[in-house]
């Protein structure tokens, strides 16, 4: 009579379970590292307040001087008045930067979301076959349960 079941000749020898976040920070380089701390601080909610108090200061300190020269003439002439043209092309050339630094992290964070992706699907594939080989293994032991109770009523 054989008493092994599947699961006693079922071998799971190949559990390659990654760390995707250590994969990727392994390999990442100084310039994506770059990338993904100006990314993390423009996408901020400080960054977003620090950078709109200097807009509106200098958008007020600019508008100031521009009246105090109109009205007083006084010494200090504004550097960028009313319509703030040198302020639209210091946002256009942040702009300029931002845009595809941000995008290059998001693409490096897209890899990582396909890696992750990628090892969920062989883990699950792994853990079906194991489902399997488990569910075998108990029909195989109520089918040696069953036996065991019929040779135990044939013996009375």
């Amino acid at each position: 009579m054989n008493l092994q079941g599947p699961a006693a000749r079922y071998k799971h020898d190949d559990h390659d379970i990654q760390n995707v976040n250590e994969a990727f920070h392994a390999k990442i380089t100084r310039g994506q590292k770059i990338a993904d701390t100006i990314a993390r601080v423009v996408g901020s909610w400080p960054f977003i307040i620090i950078q709109s108090i200097i807009l509106i200061s200098w958008m007020a300190f600019n508008s100031f001087l521009a009246y105090e020269y109109a009205t007083n003439g006084s010494y200090f002439d504004a550097w960028d008045p009313y319509p703030f043209i040198l302020l639209n092309l210091v946002l256009s050339f942040q702009a300029a930067y931002t845009g595809p630094i941000v995008m290059m992290s998001q693409n490096r964070q897209t890899a990582k979301d396909r890696l992750t992706a990628e090892l969920d699907s062989r883990l699950n594939k792994k853990a079906e076959e194991e489902i399997r080989i488990i569910m075998e293994h108990l029909v195989y032991q109520d089918e040696l349960i069953w036996k065991i109770i019929r040779e135990h009523e044939a013996s009375k």
